[in-house]
């Protein structure tokens, strides 16, 4: 198949032959979100954590004496019954949230992802960003030339220093590598702008 690549004055500059395998595969869905879910689930920090009765401070001495007040019996003011006491149930910190994904479903899921982007138009091509020094005004020229203004995500085939210090100030406007991109990443934007290089690199991160 072929996608057409898009100059940065909004003119067709050509197409540029693509896998099928990678551009247009079927959309799995529940494939997609349990990638995406495991993804986000591994980024949690899992430092929530709860005070046991053993834990909590204070508590040290009996609250009264056991029996002749008319009282209930109690032990430690940090009792799970007491306002201010330890959690019965206790979470220790620090907790692992992440799940299990295996590489071939991780990277069908990023086909499935890419080649639905390529369906609902969202996925565009371009020759290079050109950003020989780092210049957030032309940068925002070249992505209104694209048609893109906000909510996209510029993928590039290696690290663009002077692309990334341009898109920086932008707001809802991010940079990643071919190398590295996420399934978060895809479908989080609105449009996702790959260079040349970058479908190309794409392509052998996913063979």
């Amino acid at each position: 198949m072929k996608l057409t690549v898009t100059k940065l004055d909004s003119k067709a500059a050509g197409d540029i032959t693509v896998g099928e395998r990678t551009f247009a595969a079927d959309f799995n869905e529940p494939l997609v979100h349990r990638v995406v879910v495991a993804y986000l689930a591994g980024g949690r920090a899992g430092t929530r954590g709860h005070k046991s009765r053993s834990t909590a401070r204070g508590g040290g001495a009996k609250p009264w004496r056991q029996k002749g007040t008319g009282r209930a019996r109690a032990g430690t003011i940090r009792s799970p019954l007491w306002r201010g006491g330890g959690k019965t149930f206790a979470v220790a910190a620090p907790q692992d949230h992440s799940q299990k994904v295996n590489r071939r479903e991780y990277g069908a899921a990023l086909r499935a992802i890419l080649s639905e982007l390529v369906r609902q138009e969202r996925l565009l091509v371009t020759e290079d960003f050109g950003m020989e020094k780092p210049a957030t005004g032309e940068l925002c020229g070249k992505l209104r030339g694209l048609g893109v203004d906000h909510n996209a995500l510029l993928v590039s085939a290696g690290h663009n220093q002077n692309l990334h210090l341009s898109a920086r100030n932008i707001p809802g406007i991010h940079v990643a590598t071919a190398a590295a991109v996420n399934p978060v990443q895809l479908v989080r934007h609105e449009k996702v702008v790959f260079t040349v290089d970058a479908v190309k690199a794409m392509e052998e991160r996913l063979q």
